[in-house]
This record gives structure tokens, C-alpha cells and sequence, in this order.
């Protein structure tokens, strides 16, 4: 049971420290959707979301409003739509319509953002996974909540070279076709290693095919709490670092827990995970940047900021884990640079580079998230940056992906504005160096000696 001083404490921190739960995901399976018939197909996944989804909005404003916790956002994510459609989506316009379908039943249940149009594409693709990932463009063009995800690695199979082509094309045509929005459609558009099946969080989030009908996913948030938490120990030893990080992330966690909880129960729809990772936002004092500074760097992107992210991520994750008996998702820290004040100011001050956050996602969540980039960079430069990114995740056996914007009409040193919790961003440089001779390669690269463990 949270005790009265919990509860006080709770309350200190969500409104001096931006404490929130950052969102409340509904998990559904489309399985049973599907059908020959794309009207058919259309209609039983507008028919199932809206039965499931009817009440998530108006039950997290009610929890919110009860228990005094923001809630920021309400979401859904839904199984691969690349396995949904399979049967009856011949091209891609036809997977577009379920986009729009999407769309619409997002639009009308009232969440933010719907996850799932997505394929799983590490090993090989079907036509039909083929058909989706190229019909990306265009539906996130034509909609405005539908999120996509398209994984081309993992641990166990090594790196689909063939994908990661693919989608370096598939961002540059994003970016084109949403260039009257500064390139907003690659915003929504996340490319995996190692997706996990559990994530809450956008743009990455699907329902995977081993989850249940439906399931709530927690995601919480806290970096102003964690950075308030250290200003107390300025200057002590890293055990008593460790152990204030530890602490205020099973505090962080506990409020997720609670949410989650009540949550299930009041849609009657098993609780899945709490996914504890430090999200943070736009605002002034809700940043993972800010946290590195806290424990003794000038500017994140300095010399330590990779062994401090480390330490950091490794806490949450000790504290976290205490507070839940089911963890999930991605849970660590994340570094978008979009959204997070303290790394747009390390960028404009040259502290920070694509190379050294590069570097630093092979210690934190996920990895180089919310980036703008220069318009007129390359499809294969930017698959070879998502090369280089899965090659993180596969040999570390870790989930690592790449959100990245190359904004049309825009180079280095201008600002892309992407309003609300996708906050804006520096577009930083990207070696021009070409890679093209080996991202034209065709094939996989295999998988690491040590993911033969069976």
C-alpha cells in the first residue's frame, strides 16, 4: 500500500519536477481481423479498436483527475499490420487504406498517436512486408496519427541489408511527400533493431504476436525529479549517486504501477508492463541533459557523457525494477534531441554530435531519436546510419533504433519546429563521406558468434 508520506511526496513531485506518466497504451491484437476481403479487413479492425479503445481516453482523464497525476497521453498500438494485411492487401495503396482506416478510428476514440503499422523484416520480407514498408510514405502522409515501424535486425538473425536499404529510401520519400510540414511524416517513422513486442511508447510502439487480446502498457517519465534528487548530493561519492538515482526511480515507478493498475481494472483488460524510462519533454527542467550536467559534466556531449549515461541508465533500471514485477518495453533513458531542451543547447553549443550520440546509444534506450538532418542528404547515408545503429543493437543485445528527419529545404545550423512533444531541433551535420558501395550490398549480415545460445 502507498502510505500518506508517499502520497505527499507524489505531490511535491509532480508539481515542482514535471513528474507524469507519459502515457497509457492500449495493446490490441488484429489477428482475428483478418480477411481476404480488404473492405472486410477495413471494417473489422475499425469495428474491434473502436469496442476496445471507446472508453481509454475518458478512463485516463478520469484517474488522472482523481488521483491528481497527469496523464499526457492516451495511445494504441496494434499488431504488425504487415501480418494483418497479408491476405487481402495485394499493393500498396491497399495497405494505405488501412492506414486511413487507422487514422479515423484513432481520431474518433480521441487517442494521440496509434502504433502498429509496421513489419517485421529482420530475417527476410514478403511481398506483402515489401508492400507495406513501401506504402510508408504515403500513409503517414494522409494521416495524422498513425505511427510506423519497420524492425531490420535483431540479435538472433543478424541484419537484413536489403532492408535497411529499403528504408533509407523510405525516409528520404517520407520526408519528400510530408516536406510542406518540415518533414513531419519521419517523425512518426521508427526503424528497429531488436523491436521488443511491449513498447508503449511512439512512434515505435505495435502489439507483438505473443501478447494477449488486449493489454494496458504504462509508460513513465521523471527527469526533473531524478535531476532534483542529485542537486541534493552535489559532490558526494558514486555509491551515494547510485543509490539517489535508485531510489527516485522505484518512486517513479510506483506511481506508473498505481496507474496501471487502476487502469486494468477499470477497462477490465489485463495490465501488461511499466516500461520506466526517462522520456523527456520540451519543457524547461524535463531533461535527461540536464541530469548528466547534475552529476558533473559542463555540457552533455562532453568527455564522461557516455560513462555517466551509462551509470544512469543502469540505475533506473535497478530502482525500477524493485517497484514492478513486470518491466518491459524499452526502460532506460531516452535521448531525443527534438525534445529534450538540454540536448538542443549542447547541440548548438557543438558539445553534441550525431557520432558521440551515436556513441551513447550503446548505453541508453533505444538510440539516435528525433535528429533533424540536412534535406538533401543521402537515401544511403542514411541507411548506412541505420546499418550502423543495428549493428549497436545486435552485437549488444539491446533494442536500438533510428528516428531521423531529413528536413527538405533545410541545412545545418537551421531549426525545424515540430510543436508539442516533439518539441524542435538544430539540424546537425552528417559525415559526407559516401557508403554507398556497402549499404548496395545485397544479403544479411549474420548474426554474432554469441548469439548461438541454444
Amino acid at each position: 500500500m502507498i502510505n500518506k508520506f508517499e502520497v505527499i511526496e507524489t505531490n511535491k513531485m509532480i508539481d515542482n519536477y514535471n513528474l507524469d506518466v507519459r502515457t497509457i497504451t492500449l495493446g490490441i491484437s488484429l489477428l482475428d481481423c483478418i480477411s481476404d476481403d480488404l473492405d472486410t479487413l477495413n471494417q473489422n479492425i475499425y469495428q474491434k479498436i473502436k469496442k476496445l479503445a471507446g472508453k481509454l481516453v475518458q478512463t485516463g482523464e478520469d484517474i488522472s483527475k482523481e488521483y491528481g497525476i497527469p496523464i499526457v497521453n492516451k495511445r494504441i498500438s496494434v499488431t504488425p499490420i504487415a501480418f494483418v494485411g497479408a491476405s487481402a492487401c495485394k499493393s500498396p495503396e491497399d495497405f494505405v487504406t488501412i492506414a486511413q482506416t487507422l487514422d479515423r478510428v484513432a481520431k474518433e476514440v480521441g487517442v494521440n498517436f496509434l502504433g502498429g503499422y509496421s513489419a517485421i523484416v529482420n530475417k527476410g520480407m514478403t511481398a506483402a512486408e515489401e508492400n507495406l514498408i513501401r506504402s510508408i510514405p504515403k500513409a503517414l502522409a494522409v494521416t495524422e496519427r498513425v505511427c510506423s515501424s519497420v524492425n531490420v535486425g535483431s540479435t538472433k538473425t543478424g541484419i537484413n541489408m536489403d532492408a535497411v536499404r529499403l528504408m533509407g529510401e523510405i525516409v528520404k520519400q517520407t520526408a519528400e511527400m510530408t516536406k510542406e510540414q518540415d518533414s513531419l511524416g519521419c517523425a512518426k517513422l521508427v526503424v528497429f533493431c531488436n523491436a521488443p513486442d511491449d513498447n508503449p511508447f511512439m512512434a515505435g510502439a505495435f502489439h507483438g504476436v505473443s501478447e494477449a487480446d488486449a493489454i494496458i502498457n504504462v509508460g513513465v517519465s521523471g527527469p526533473g525529479v531524478v535531476r532534483h534528487a542529485l542537486k541534493k548530493v552535489r559532490g558526494e561519492n558514486f555509491e551515494v549517486l547510485c543509490d539517489t538515482i535508485k531510489k527516485t526511480a522505484f518512486k517513479i515507478t510506483r506511481v506508473g504501477q498505481l496507474v496501471a493498475k487502476e487502469a486494468s481494472k477499470r477497462l477490465d483488460i489485463p495490465f501488461g508492463i511499466i516500461d520506466l524510462s526517462l522520456a523527456p519533454t520540451p519543457a524547461i527542467g524535463d531533461s535527461v541533459a540536464d541530469i548528466l550536467e547534475e552529476i558533473g559534466l559542463e555540457r552533455a556531449g562532453a568527455p564522461g557523457t557516455t560513462a555517466a549515461l551509462a551509470m544512469l541508465n543502469d540505475q533506473v533500471k535497478k530502482g525500477g525494477v524493485m517497484a514492478s514485477s513486470y518491466v518491459g518495453g524499452l526502460s532506460g533513458a531516452f535521448i531525443p534531441v527534438s525534445e529534450d531542451q538540454g540536448m538542443i543547447d549542447a547541440v548548438k553549443e557543438g558539445a553534441l554530435t550525431l557520432e558521440k550520440l551515436e556513441a551513447m546509444t550503446c548505453v541508453c534506450s533505444v538510440g539516435l531519436d528525433m535528429i533533424a538532418i540536412p534535406g538533401d542528404t543521402k537515401a544511403t547515408t542514411i541507411a548506412g546510419i541505420i546499418a550502423d545503429e543495428a549493428a549497436i543493437g545486435m552485437v549488444n543485445q539491446k533494442t536500438t533504433a533510428v528516428r531521423i528527419i531529413p528536413v527538405i529545404g533545410k541545412g545545418v545550423g537551421e531549426t525545424v519546429e515540430f510543436g508539442g512533444l516533439l518539441g524542435y531541433a538544430p539540424v546537425m551535420p552528417v559525415n559526407n563521406f559516401s557508403c554507398e558501395r556497402f549499404v548496395s550490398r545485397t544479403g544479411r549480415i549474420p548474426a554474432p558468434i554469441h548469439s548461438f545460445k541454444n
